[in-house]
Formats: structure tokens, sequence, C-alpha cells
């Protein structure tokens, strides 16, 4: 028996259903042909998939396995689905992209706004990421392209177009104020508490570069998911840190935060689109991204 793409479609929906029976009605298929495809593919597989009780059906450890490859093949063929007939004109249609935080708040929001008044036929997903869950997105084709904060390491067919550049500065809460008044070098600041983006993000990664450089370690007393999180926690005095300017202005202006001058400087980072140069888009995908790319924004 040659395993064909019904047997993989069958056991995706099995999977994410956790039923037999709710499967088989997504599907509109008999329940009973159901289990015998889904015997059939352990069979040849050589390996149980699901274990079965009486509170319903879980995945074994190689069910785990294959789900999580069989997923991303579900969701690719559902893309392309969605963009063979989609693709015609702008009146309908999904454009799926991936954004880090400091990317949608700091640059592509007004564009995302200006593009769904002038198309509001078309479907919109924005996925949240760090830089590197967005590549890897794109790597994957899951999405049209990505917008997101360098540096983004990319390697060909994935290219890279600068929007527009940022400045991070250091702040502090009330707690801090004291340190307003008169440049430190980064070697006095590092006995003080650190809010900062999470490891897994390119600011840690810049950061801790930038440290590193100075003979420093980096070690941020706490990590939040977004850049959205960083300004609450420094409001309230959990510790210094790195905040796009733009982003703290408003905060600075008000006194509730303050700005630490530094000895060493900060060298500016991008916004930028990344698109994957192996893939074709959509008319809709294009006109937003020829869009983002206007330098009317």
């Amino acid at each position: 028996m040659d395993i064909t793409y019904d047997y993989y479609r069958i056991f995706y929906y099995v999977a994410t259903c956790k039923s037999f029976s709710k499967a088989a009605g997504l599907l509109s298929a008999n329940q009973s042909n159901i289990s015998r495809f889904i015997n059939n593919l352990e069979h040849q597989l050589g390996c149980k998939l699901f274990v079965r009780s009486n509170r319903g059906i879980s995945l074994t450890p190689e069910g785990e396995k294959l789900y999580s490859h069989v997923k991303i093949a579900q969701e690719q063929f559902r893309a392309a689905e969605l963009e063979l007939i989609n693709d015609k004109n702008l009146s309908g249609g999904t454009i799926t992209i991936s954004v880090s935080d400091t990317a949608l708040h700091g640059h592509l929001l007004p564009i995302l706004g200006a593009f769904h008044s002038t198309h509001p036929g078309i479907h919109l997903r924005i996925l949240t990421h760090s830089t590197p869950q967005a590549i890897q997105v794109l790597k994957n084709r899951l999405v049209h392209f990505a917008v997101v904060t360098t540096p983004s390491n990319i390697k060909p067919p994935l290219k890279e177009t600068c929007l527009k550049s940022f400045q991070e500065i250091l702040i502090g809460g009330r707690h801090y104020s004291f340190l307003k008044d008169t440049p430190h070098h980064l070697s006095e600041l590092v006995q003080y508490p650190f809010v900062c983006l999470g490891k897994d993000t390119v600011t840690y990664e810049f950061f801790s570069n930038l440290l590193l450089k100075y003979d420093l370690v980096f070690k941020p007393d706490i990590e939040v998911a977004s850049t959205n999180q960083l300004m609450p926690m420094i409001k309230n005095d959990l510790g210094i840190g790195f905040i796009p300017e733009r982003f703290a202005r408003e905060a600075l202006e008000n006194g509730e935060v303050f700005s630490i001058p530094l000895e060493e400087p900060i060298p500016r980072r991008s916004i930028c689109l990344v698109e994957n140069t192996s893939r074709c888009l959509s008319i809709a995908a294009n006109a937003l991204k020829e869009m983002i790319l206007s330098p009317e924004f």
C-alpha cells in the first residue's frame, strides 16, 4: 500500500480533533472508514500513532513526531489553496504576514490601516513573532513575507529590504532617576537590574553582543515576551531597560520614566521587510508589499 496525501490528511484531522467521530464529521466521511484508514497507516509505518482509551484518544510519541511534520504540510496545502482561489483580484483573499512587536507598533500599523481602507475585502492575518520565529515561518512558506527588526541574519533565498531605522535608549523609573544627570559607562550600570525581551529575540542578542564588545555579560533580571511589556515593568521600578526612543517619548514627557545617558553609543537598528524569493506572491500580497515599500510611509 502506498501512503497517499489522503492518509496524512485524515491523520491530521483525527490528531487535531482528538476524535475519530469529529474528524469524520469534518471530512464528511464514515467513522469506520476513518478508523480503517488510521489502522492502515499505522500498519504501513510500523508503529502506533494513537493511544485509545475510554476517555478518548491521544497521540503516541511517534504520533506527535509525525503530527509536527504533517501539520506544517497541511497548513502549506491550505495556504496554497487559498492563494489559488484568491490570487486573481484585489476584491478578496487572505494575506498572512509575520511581524515583530517593534516592527508592528513602530512602523507597520498605519500602513495596514491604509491598506485595509483601500482593500476592505482582503482578509489580513497578522502573526506576531520574534524575528527568529518570523524568519522560520517564512522559510517554511507559511506566511507571504515578514516585517521584523535587525539583525535578521538571513541567507538566500530570503531577501531583506530596510524600511526605516530607529534608535534605542536606556530608561529607568523614578527609583532610578538619580542616574539621569550624568553619562554612565555600561560597566557601571550592569550592577542594576535590567528588563529585556527574552533570549529567543534579536533584541536580546543585540544587547548581549553590545555588552560583550566591552567585555561585559548581559544578564537581565526580568525577561518579557513583547516590547509593550517593557514600559510597565520599567515604570514600576522593576529595572532599567533599553527601548525604542519613539515608544518611550510620552512616558519621558510625563516624567514617568527618565533617560539614562551613556558614554558608549548604542548603534541604530532597522525595521525591514523580509521576503522569500523562491515564492511568488499573490496579487493581494504583492499590493501590500508595494505599499509597505512605498516612500510615502
